[in-house]
């Protein structure tokens, strides 16, 4: 009988196939795209009061929106039928989306740290620039209890920040982590030489603020440009309209993602090779 049953434990250990791996890399995609704009998206460590004042010049911009999109729905239908005024209105959509998706999520979080208090973030510093991937912000990387944590610090506040390692203590909001306040704790011993900054760093600072106005720009164009043409029928005039639309802001995205391909294997060309 323990022979027995030796193999047929055997014959189950065989017949046992082990599950193949899930691939994990859209999960990772997804929550750092999660985390992204938890953190104010491409706002992240700017001034709660400068996202502020963002977020109600892109009300703005959204009302004056509406407004051409009722003004379409009321002045085109007598001229060019109904369904062409449905197209033109269509387009004034993106803006209002666009804005909603960029500058929403850092809205919320600046009107949160106006009422947060700031919270102490101390630890050995790795590393600064004066230089990042956003407009006017520099880069500085701490060794925290919890690993190398990167914030966005305006540069002027990293011109007391030295090259050697030392501790350093920032004062960061709690939500969109604007670095408020930078301080240094210990010797200032070697003075830190900033590299020039390379032209595609600039290029590559604006590309996130062209792209959706181009985005935006080349649908309301396309869309307008078609639905205000004498074109007949009215179902294919508009339905013609949509698509000069789509297909303008479809190739901005595409030129622009080709773009940004290119402008990031250039900033990696120029990282030195260990």
């Amino acid at each position: 009988m323990g022979k027995k049953q030796v193999r047929q434990v055997r014959q189950q250990m065989r017949k046992v196939q082990p599950k193949p791996a899930a691939s994990n890399a859209a999960g990772a995609t997804r929550k750092q795209r999660e985390r992204f704009v938890q953190s104010g998206g491409m706002l992240q460590g700017y001034a709660p009061e400068y996202v502020i004042r963002i977020g109600y010049i892109s009300v703005a911009v959204a009302v004056l929106c509406v407004l051409i999109m009722a003004a379409c729905l009321v002045l085109l239908p007598p001229i060019y039928g109904w369904p062409d005024a449905i197209a033109a209105a269509i387009a004034w959509v993106l803006p209002i989306a666009l804005l909603a998706s960029f500058v929403g999520p850092g809205f919320r979080l600046a009107l949160r740290d106006r009422k947060s208090e700031p919270r102490l973030v101390q630890g050995q510093l790795v590393g600064a620039s004066s230089v990042s991937t956003s407009m006017g912000l520099g880069m500085l990387m701490v060794q925290t209890r919890g690993g190398v944590e990167q914030y966005l610090v305006p540069p002027a506040r990293l011109k007391q920040v030295p090259g050697n390692q030392v501790n350093v203590v920032l004062t960061v909001t709690p939500h969109l982590k604007h670095v408020k306040s930078v301080g240094v704790m210990g010797q200032r011993m070697v003075g830190r030489v900033e590299p020039p900054v390379p032209p595609v760093m600039r290029r590559l600072q604006l590309l996130p603020v062209l792209t959706p106005l181009a985005l935006a720009g080349g649908a309301i164009i396309g869309d307008d440009a078609v639905a205000l043409a004498p074109i007949s029928p009215s179902a294919v005039h508009a339905l013609l309209a949509v698509v000069v639309g789509a297909v303008l802001a479809g190739a901005v995205y595409g030129v622009s993602y080709l773009l940004q391909r290119r402008m990031m294997e250039e900033v990696q060309a120029l990282v030195p090779r260990t």
